[in-house]
């Protein structure tokens, strides 16, 4: 499946998805293992929060590298992350923008990046966080479970209005 996220002149945010045919033998393999920690090009991403179905879970995404905070992440697309999650079986698609924006006098530039997604249904969803340093943007990627959420309170985000949470 593809998706195309944007927003045209003058309108407000559209995602379009279609699906991709490849010749071939269709063979599904089982999701990567739910961790709270995933690797890309040196830098180390550490996931803390749980999803909660049909509420706004925090989720905060600690970058570090060598060990060390990364505290200059740089703005990719106006925001210091870019939370994409899709659900197993269906591929049903979230696109959340972080708690905070650049330039607001309140959001560090890292290492954390603190998002509240609203995932619709329990069950299994891959995350993947878009973030820059150096230059370069790169991609972490998760398996995490979306359950009940009990020991969890629910939480609102700040407002926001052009980083606010879209479900497309």
């Amino acid at each position: 499946r593809a998706f195309a996220d944007f927003a045209p002149a003058g309108g407000s945010g559209l995602t379009l998805g279609a699906d991709l045919l490849v010749a071939g033998d269709y063979k599904p393999q089982p999701l990567p293992q739910a961790v709270r920690t995933a690797e890309v090009d040196g830098y180390t991403v550490a996931l803390a929060g749980d999803l909660v179905p049909g509420r706004a879970s925090k989720l905060t995404l600690r970058v570090s590298k060598d060990g060390k905070p990364v505290t200059d992440l740089q703005p990719y697309l106006g925001a210091y992350g870019h939370l994409v999650a899709l659900r197993a079986g269906d591929l049903a698609y979230l696109h959340v923008h972080p708690d905070g924006e650049p330039g607001d006098g309140k959001t560090a530039a890292g290492p954390q990046i603190t998002f509240y997604a609203e995932v619709p249904s329990g069950g299994e969803y891959r995350l993947f966080l878009d973030f820059q340093h150096d230059g370069k943007v790169r991609t972490a990627d998760f398996t995490a479970r979306a359950g009940t959420g009990q020991s969890e309170p629910a939480v609102e985000p700040s407002s926001s209005p052009s980083h606010g949470e879209h479900a497309h």
